[in-house]
């Protein structure tokens, strides 16, 4: 019976997340824009400048849109993790939040579900991205196509973790968008997504080792590798690690003692 519950609040929060995300129509097409545009029109400008060299784990020269599909599929697991979390602060605000949170459950696993709801809706956006990158002659291997759906599922759990922490710690919708920029954009920007860590290091080295702390940069190469059935264990464990260190952080920060704690405070 217990077992039951739980996996009626399973399917009611994931319920709950499709319907939102079919309802918000633009949220799916403005999650493809973005990297579409980075694939069809930055890819052909950076194509001269930007050669990229045999570097695992590609075996011969490749395009520069070859190179940055991996990291775009990343781009959509981060902006959708960090919208759904924005949700988590409108439900706080608009006291939605309550009923789910009243629930006889434990709060962990209405969170970890939510998760999971986040992580499966961004894994069916990446796969239409990659479908439309077959349209402009990106083609990465079938068999990856397979292989790479762990690495997309960790890296989902990952980033969606990284913003229920924020969500946890922030009160204000106001306040949650601004935060964004600053977590959104150097954490992408700051990584292998869109230039080889080489590349940056020529041009500094204290930059490059930024890059190499970033846990984005690992997450992406991470689906690089198993885009190309491969596996990168380093960047397996650092994406593994900060997504178990980023879920017990946000546990902590729905936990009622903490927040109760918090405002006596």
């Amino acid at each position: 019976m217990q077992l039951n519950a739980y996996l009626i609040a399973l399917k009611g929060i994931l319920t709950r997340e499709f319907l939102r995300f079919v309802q918000q129509r633009t949220r799916f097409f403005s999650a493809l824009v973005r990297p579409l545009l980075w694939l069809v029109v930055f890819a052909a400008g950076f194509r001269a400048a930007l050669g990229v060299s045999i570097i695992p784990p590609y075996q011969t020269y490749i395009t520069y849109e070859t190179y940055i599909l991996p990291g775009l599929c990343c781009m959509i697991l981060l902006f959708n993790g960090m919208q759904s979390s924005l949700s988590m602060v409108y439900d706080r605000e608009m006291g939605s939040m309550k009923v789910l949170l009243m629930s006889p459950l434990p709060r962990s696993w209405l969170l970890l579900c939510k998760l999971i709801a986040i992580a499966l809706l961004s894994l069916a956006q990446v796969y239409a991205f990659i479908g439309l990158g077959f349209l402009v002659d990106v083609e990465p291997p079938l068999i990856g196509l397979l292989t790479v759906l762990p690495a997309l599922l960790l890296t989902a759990v990952m980033l969606g973790a990284i913003g229920l922490f924020l969500s946890a710690r922030i009160r204000q919708l106001e306040n949650f968008a601004g935060v964004m920029n600053f977590v959104i954009f150097p954490m992408f920007f700051l990584s292998s997504a869109l230039y080889p860590l080489w590349k940056m290091r020529e041009s500094s080295e204290w930059l490059y080792w930024v890059c190499s702390f970033n846990p984005f940069t690992h997450a992406v190469e991470l689906v690089r590798f198993a885009l190309y059935a491969e596996l990168n264990l380093t960047a397996l464990l650092v994406t593994g690690g900060t997504a178990l260190v980023f879920t017990a952080l946000a546990l902590l920060g729905f936990n009622p003692e903490q927040t109760a704690g918090g405002k006596r405070r």
